[in-house]
């Protein structure tokens, strides 16, 4: 049996309404901040709880307009997790500040109790990734924020629908900055993304560095980027955003049956799954003993499993620069050696699901 990782082909397998709708939509013309754009922006505020939702052309940029928006720039340093996507330390460098890197948990976020010693004079932000679908603890991180009048930049690309104790991820900081990457729990056909606030004078200035700084066709007011979500994939997103609770409910229901099964494997550790934590499961990580000869079993097996990263960001040769070295952030190291990923989503069936579980199991009873 073969289990793909990428889901692709089914979710856009039966989309013949949406073909209609785009066929309605290219003779309008109307493909630069289009009507669509304005109703998936207003459907996307609805859906995560927030007054603004600004379009805009990757999760990448959502992060990087955010930390611009509140004044964030060279020379600044930028606190983040040092576990991270490559995403989240590119937006933070391309606006000339430097990432400073906190070590993670077991839950795959920053590790909240070690944040206050890497705050300093030049600490200008702090950009928690909630990475996996899981949260950073935000009602711990909050106070210290606050502490230091320090803005939060949510990069909740992995974590739409995630929440705390029924508060959404995006919702806790200045501004949330989620992704609409093809791989995302909610995607379109290209790279996108989407930034929420509740901040009406950051609303604007995040609207007008999506689009050259333009107040209208002809005044600059500030000098921006050319960062406008396509509304082409609007109306993708606004064919998929009905479905995203759905997705959101399909892949935790996937996440407890792996759980529950594999839990029961000694060799198999589950990450904490802590109370009042929504876990949307964009990656379904474990940790496992002999990782490697795992992995390997599991891709002889036809199970496309991953590693989520095998090289961490903060060791990664383009940020020599920054001066860190192997063995600074040691649980991210550790994670580094044991985990590793399996599908979770939505379109998997059960058969799909305990073929996974035997296969892992068969793994260590074959040891």
């Amino acid at each position: 049996m073969k289990v793909r990782y990428s889901y692709l082909n089914q979710q856009f397998s039966n989309c013949d309404d949406l073909w209609d709708q785009l066929k309605e939509f290219v003779p309008t013309g109307d493909f630069t901040l289009g009507k669509p754009l304005t109703e998936f922006e207003l459907g996307f505020a609805k859906l995560i709880g927030t007054k603004h939702a600004i379009g805009v052309n990757s999760g990448t940029d959502a992060i990087k307009l955010s930390l611009k928006a509140l004044g964030v720039g060279f020379g600044d340093e930028v606190i983040t997790a040092a576990n991270t996507f490559v995403a989240t330390v590119g937006a933070i460098a391309e606006i000339g500040a430097i990432p400073v890197f906190v070590d993670c948990d077991d839950t795959f976020c920053m590790n909240v109790d070690l944040l206050e010693n890497a705050i300093n004079s030049k600490t200008k932000a702090i950009v928690p990734v909630h990475f996996t679908g899981y949260m950073t603890d935000m009602r711990k991180l909050i106070p210290i924020a606050k502490k230091y009048n320090l803005p939060i930049v949510e990069d909740a690309c992995q974590s739409i629908l995630g929440a705390i104790e029924g508060k959404k991820a995006g919702t806790w900081g200045q501004t949330g900055a989620f992704s609409l990457h093809p791989l995302k729990n909610l995607n379109v056909w290209s790279d996108g993304g989407i930034i929420v606030t509740d901040d009406d004078e950051l609303a604007s200035q995040l609207k007008l560095l999506r689009n050259h700084g333009l107040e209208d066709r002809d005044t600059v007011a500030i000098l921006g980027y050319n960062s406008r979500l396509d509304t082409i994939q609007a109306v993708v997103g606004n064919w998929l955003l009905p479905k995203a609770v759905e997705i959101s409910e399909k892949r935790i229901e996937n996440a407890k049956y792996f759980d529950l099964h594999l839990s029961k494997i000694s060799q198999i550790k589950i990450p904490p799954r802590p109370e009042g934590f929504r876990i949307v499961y964009h990656l379904y990580i474990l940790f496992a003993e002999d990782r490697d000869g795992l992995l390997q079993h599991c891709l002889n097996a036809g199970i496309e499993a991953k590693v989520h990263y095998p090289i961490p960001i903060y060791r990664q040769k383009a940020l020599t620069q920054y001066g860190y070295k192997a063995g600074d952030f040691p649980v991210t190291d550790e994670h580094v050696q044991k985990i590793i990923t399996f599908p979770c989503d939505q379109h998997l069936s059960l058969v799909e699901l305990d073929y996974i579980i035997s296969t892992v199991s068969n793994y260590y009873k074959s040891k």
